[in-house]
């Protein structure tokens, strides 16, 4: 079985980071360009799309709600109480709990979730749904925190910055279009298919490239314990919430393999939008990503328990 994960599932993923990889080695890619688009276009058309189409009912729905916003209030309560020992800076604060919080439910998760459960709906549309709340998440808290650091309290401005991101109208306008299933023009769902789609390949390219723009730092501490939190506490939280919920079944598997994700290529391109900290943002996808090639593997084996 195992094997058969690795192969199946683990290795396409990585080929692409690979290429990614490979390509900015070569061509020398422009990061802050591949931010953009990610931040301004496919991540918010992904998400719309993802909203738009999801055929979950409302009681799973709320039952996922639910799972992932007490995975991510309990991973923020873990990560503050661990940073104060530490004596971060605001700023590595911000990082460290982005770094715990934000992971590849996206660009890592969704083609893993399409691999493990061969496209059963159901699956996918839990998926989405996570990957869609990590989305308002990220350009949330994910933003403010790191606004919050950099600015110093200048709340007028962290404000002013979120309400330019366009994943959270986008979220909404999916919700609210599909609830009143109103119709998409061609014209409009089109370009939108489109951009969903270019999301796995290009999101998995740019990981790619973004690992290998600073150099691996095998030494720093505070990596390691972002590692142990993200890809091993992070899974015992949500094993103990689908206990304590009572799902089970495909539910229980897909949130299961949705809470091992490692740390989110969003976390390395809040970092690279607004210069903060953006090594150990790098170091912590990085490494967390390599990592996850074990430990994602185990996970998907227990997970086929349930």
């Amino acid at each position: 079985m195992i094997g058969d994960i690795l192969l199946e599932v683990v290795l396409p993923v990585f080929v692409l980071i690979g290429i990614g990889s490979w390509m900015q080695r070569v061509f020398r890619l422009d990061l802050y360009t591949l931010a953009k688009i990610n931040f301004y276009c496919i991540t918010p058309a992904a998400v719309f799309m993802s909203m738009y189409h999801s055929d979950m009912s409302g009681e799973l729905l709320g039952n996922v709600t639910l799972f992932y916003a007490l995975y991510v209030f309990i991973l923020y309560i873990i990560g503050t109480l661990v940073a104060r020992p530490l004596k971060f800076t605001k700023s590595m604060r911000a990082a460290f709990n982005n770094s715990i919080m934000l992971d590849n439910s996206g660009n890592y998760g969704m083609p893993i979730n399409a691999l493990v459960f061969k496209g059963d709906p159901l699956a996918s549309s839990m998926q989405a749904l996570i990957m869609s709340l990590q989305s308002l998440l990220t350009f949330t808290y994910g933003v403010i925190s790191i606004q919050g650091a950099k600015l110093k309290g200048n709340y007028r401005s962290m404000i002013i910055g979120f309400l330019k991101m366009p994943v959270p109208y986008a979220l909404v306008l999916g919700i609210v279009l599909h609830a009143v299933h109103a119709p998409l023009p061609l014209f409009v769902s089109q370009p939108l298919t489109y951009a969903q789609q270019s999301m796995v390949a290009v999101a998995l390219l740019t990981l790619g490239a973004q690992i290998v723009k600073y150099p691996l730092k095998l030494y720093r501490v505070d990596v390691y314990i972002s590692l142990f939190l993200r890809l091993i506490i992070g899974p015992a939280i949500g094993v103990t919430l689908v206990f304590a919920l009572g799902m089970k079944g495909i539910p229980a598997q897909a949130l299961l393999i949705a809470s091992g994700m490692p740390t989110g290529v969003n976390t390395s391109i809040l970092a690279e939008e607004y210069n903060n900290e953006p090594d150990f943002a790098a170091q912590t996808v990085l490494i967390s990503t390599l990592f996850n090639i074990i430990t994602i593997t185990g996970l998907i084996s227990l997970a086929k328990m349930f």
